[in-house]
């Protein structure tokens, strides 16, 4: 029997099962025909984090944060490069609490950025405040 990974697709949200030999290779989705992986981070609203967080069976690190705060400006960068080195073993998101302030409260976010790391639809690890792309890669790898 083959092994597949559930994979959640960030253009459409359809859950896709991947050979998990595969999942470096480019693998579409199977409804929309994008690129499940495509180096950048997928923005996740109130109606799609969960399928995100729950369905994916590799972890998920979600960034919440808010246009107006410097240190997410400065961070959003790095953040975009941490996912470019980082798929597919995982999933980088973004939840923007400006917009998505029911999520914030849900998660007791009380400063920007703040990191956290889901894996299986459980928070596993959370790191407040901005990283440069070094302590970021290595905050995620010591978690997953």
């Amino acid at each position: 029997m083959m092994n597949t990974t559930h994979i959640v697709c960030p253009a459409c949200s359809s859950v896709n099962r991947v050979p998990a030999a595969k999942l470096g290779d480019g693998a579409l989705c199977g409804k929309c025909r994008n690129r499940l992986f495509n180096g950048h981070p997928v923005e996740l609203n109130a109606a799609s984090f969960q399928k995100h967080v729950e369905r994916n069976d590799i972890p998920v690190v979600v960034d919440f944060w808010a246009a107006w705060c410097g240190p997410c400006k400065m961070m959003g960068p790095v953040f975009a490069q941490a996912a470019a080195q980082l798929e597919p073993r995982v999933r980088l998101a973004k939840v923007n609490t400006e917009q998505e302030q029911a999520l914030a409260a849900r998660f007791s976010i009380r400063s920007i950025p703040t990191l956290a790391l889901f894996r299986n639809g459980r928070e596993v690890a959370r790191q407040p405040g901005a990283m440069d792309l070094g302590n970021l890669l290595q905050w995620v790898r010591s978690h997953i």
